[in-house]
């Protein structure tokens, strides 16, 4: 028969003693102890809460960096495909109060959907600027080296072991409703309810910016052309949605998140100084 073995802590002397007697005689090995005094007990727990502020203070300011390194690393991609600083901020700031508007609650699921919208276009980094930035329309082979920065984006993340919601993103945000989408011609609700939300926000965003071809559309103009294209490019129960909410919430997030570049020869430019 193994040996029992119990740790007791009681502060009355008498009874620990009594109670160790009993317990001897039914064959308990007991290690009786006294409780640690009420003021060693206080000490240890300021110092435990102590380093747990530390440790949670760590972890924002690591949780911050990380979030700015992303932030400049798509606004500098930006800058390769379009003249709107800060197009990644704006869609992903869409996408996470569009997410919100759909019933998503769970802070770390609605930071993943803000961090997969941020990088969605990461895949672009690997398409040659003589396709992104050509002028005139692109040939078959170009458009299909275009179609694959999903994967490509997809790719790059899925080794560093981001949440769902991230990937998802990244991966299918190209896919359309009706099922005539890519990379993998989705449709309906097969297409992650995270890239279906991003859909709307992502032509949102393209509608009402600036592009070197025209000049931005208004949120009005946006608005008709998501419920235009409800059923075949987007989620008919998401663009009914993101109809319920004020246009002015969305006009707030892109005075607060781009910003128009002059072209490199705007004479308000300072020449550098050598």
């Amino acid at each position: 028969m193994n040996e029992a073995e119990a740790v007791l802590v009681v502060e009355d002397d008498k009874k620990r003693a009594e109670i160790c007697a009993i317990l001897s005689r039914l064959g308990v090995k007991v290690d009786a102890r006294k409780k640690r005094p009420k003021s060693t007990q206080a000490a240890e727990l300021r110092r435990l809460k102590k380093e747990l502020a530390f440790h949670l203070q760590r972890s924002r300011e690591i949780e911050e960096a990380y979030d700015t390194t992303l932030e400049n690393f798509m606004a500098a991609l930006d800058l390769r495909d379009v003249e709107t600083f800060g197009h990644s901020k704006t869609v992903a700031r869409y996408t996470y109060v569009l997410a919100e508007a759909m019933g998503l609650r769970d802070p770390r699921a609605l930071d993943s959907v803000r961090k997969g919208a941020l990088l969605h276009d990461a895949g672009k980094m690997a398409i040659p600027d003589s396709i992104l930035k050509k002028p005139g329309p692109l040939d078959p082979k170009e458009w299909e080296i275009v179609r694959r920065h999903p994967a490509l984006g997809y790719g790059l993340v899925r080794d560093v072991k981001l949440i769902r919601e991230v990937g998802d993103i990244i991966l299918y945000h190209h896919e359309r409703y009706d099922g005539t989408g890519y990379p993998k011609g989705l449709k309906g609700e097969e297409i992650p309810l995270v890239a279906r939300i991003f859909a709307v926000a992502d032509t949102l965003d393209a509608v009402t910016s600036h592009r070197p071809y025209r000049r931005p559309r208004d949120f009005r103009t946006a608005r008709r052309e998501l419920e235009a294209n409800a059923g075949r490019q987007f989620d008919p129960a998401i663009v009914d949605v993101f109809r319920g909410l004020d246009l002015a919430v969305w006009e707030k997030i892109r005075f607060e998140t781009t910003r128009i570049l002059p072209p490199f020869d705007d004479p308000r430019i300072a020449s550098p100084v050598r």
